[in-house]
């Protein structure tokens, strides 16, 4: 960003929920049917149709609203939220009132160094966590001539939650929404698919001079489904902002979408405030009322969340911060290097394992671990025979590792199926060195008459010659009894 300008930053973060049912019917909440198979008149909004409030649902807005250590009011009412859109049926919205669900809740996302005073971590305020019902979706062809309305959606439940307009760029926005990302899926309510636009963000941004405390004029970037458009979008609308103040003038108060093919913000409308939408209370429901009681069997059902785990990881296994966030990317992840340290007994080994061979695995088939087809027990047991020194970590990672992956069976089997155990019997390693320095006279002379660079060209022929099965300390040994001769 230019010098002399602040940008101010609000995120509002819709997690579809991972709910067995709809959020006011009983249709399947589920991902990737036919269009408009999964409606009944519920979602559909036609007369006489009674929503009946998901439970479920309740609970998970609960373990999130408590993970965040915010404020249960005990009473909290359902609101209509109108506005027409095809691809909402009943032509309103319900959602939460001027109360939610969750209140004043904060979390701690990672600071933007280059941003003067935010080196550190940054707590961010969560002003609120709601319920409400997602709409359906609109496909529009290329042509841009006809739109098609799938209604699956329509009704799905959705969390909003609306954090305080406090960040200060869009690094600090993007740490914040991968935040929210790992804390919902590591409480197991959402799959945080953003393909799939199971969590996406809207994010309000302006720009004002530095040190001003007058807010500028807010823009909101809807509907983005990635870190990475999060970062570019907003990069792209600060700029924006900055040109406009430069030469005189003041942002329009509007909503605008990204466009990644452009690499630019284009408008959509102008922004809506509280009265256009012309909220009302729900008349077919009551209050949501949440008793001490119920708050206390969500706290106690709720897992181990994602800093507390991180923390006892450090602790446990002397690992580094960087270290435990990459083993903690994903709930499936971090399970995988658990049951794998718990197998192998090394979990400092069995990490190095996770963060190397197992991540450049995912890496080259661009998939998640639980499609991996990788056996966490197995892999503990691999770590288990290199570390006990019967199997030479070249083996394990050239060819016990890709055959574990390809599912052939267990690593003690094919260990001894492929004759893979290391060599550590002094003996048989003393017969090829003496055999490797008779088949190379010169190298072996100069390296007896104080050539101490041949030794690594020596020793690699040795290796090579036990088809890297020896084990190399005793390789060494030899070769200083050897030498000594």
């Amino acid at each position: 960003m230019k010098p002399g300008y602040e940008a101010v930053i609000g995120l509002e973060v819709h997690v579809q929920l991972m709910t067995h049912t709809k959020m006011f019917c009983g249709c399947p909440n589920r991902y990737g049917t036919p269009p408009n198979s999964l409606t009944c008149p519920v979602c559909l909004g036609l007369p006489g149709a009674l929503p009946v409030l998901n439970g479920e649902a309740i609970r998970m807005g609960l373990a999130l609203g408590l993970a965040l250590s915010a404020r249960i009011p005990a009473r909290s009412p359902f609101y209509r939220k109108q506005y027409f859109y095809p691809d909402l049926p009943k032509g309103y919205q319900i959602t939460q009132g001027p109360v939610a669900l969750a209140e004043e809740g904060a979390l701690d996302v990672p600071g933007d160094p280059s941003v003067r005073g935010r080196e550190g971590p940054v707590r961010l305020r969560i002003e609120r966590v709601h319920l409400e019902e997602d709409a359906g979706k609109s496909h529009h062809d290329r042509s841009g001539s006809h739109t098609l309305v799938d209604l699956n959606r329509a009704g799905v439940p959705l969390l909003e939650i609306v954090g305080a307009p406090e960040l200060r760029s869009p690094r600090e926005a993007s740490e914040a929404l991968k935040a929210l990302h790992r804390l919902v899926t590591f409480l197991g309510i959402c799959d945080g698919n953003l393909e799939e636009g199971s969590l996406r963000c809207d994010a309000n941004v302006s720009v004002r001079r530095a040190g001003d405390p007058r807010l500028g004029s807010r823009v909101e970037i809807k509907n983005l489904n990635s870190f990475r458009f999060l970062r570019q979008a907003l990069e792209h609308e600060i700029g924006r902002h900055v040109e406009i103040l430069e030469a005189g003038g003041e942002p329009e108060l509007e909503t605008r979408g990204w466009s990644p093919e452009e690499g630019a913000t284009r408008p959509r409308r102008s922004k809506e405030a509280a009265m256009d939408y012309r909220f009302f209370p729900e008349p077919d429901l009551p209050d949501l009322e949440i008793t001490v009681a119920e708050t206390d069997r969500v706290r106690d059902a709720m897992p181990e969340l994602p800093w507390d785990r991180e923390r006892r990881l450090q602790e446990a296994h002397g690992l580094t911060p960087q270290e435990t966030a990459t083993l903690l990317q994903s709930p499936a992840f971090a399970d995988a290097y658990e049951a794998a340290a718990l197998a192998s007994g090394h979990p400092r080994a069995t990490a190095n394992w996770m963060l190397g061979e197992v991540s450049r695995a995912l890496n080259a088939r661009g998939c998640a671990f639980e499609t991996l087809g990788l056996d966490p027990r197995h892999l503990g047991a691999l770590v288990r025979l290199v570390e006990s020194g019967r199997l030479p970590l070249k083996l394990a990672r050239d060819e016990v590792f890709p055959a574990l992956l390809a599912g052939e069976g267990d690593p003690e089997t094919l260990v001894a199926t492929r004759g893979l155990v290391q060599i550590s019997d002094r003996g048989a390693v003393e017969a090829l060195v003496r055999e490797v320095l008779s088949a190379n006279p010169g190298p072996a002379a100069q390296w007896r008459g104080g050539n101490p660079k041949l030794r690594g060209f020596l020793v690699g022929l040795v290796m090579k010659a036990g088809r890297g099965r020896l084990d190399p300390n005793v390789v060494n040994e030899v070769m200083d009894d050897v030498s000594a001769e």
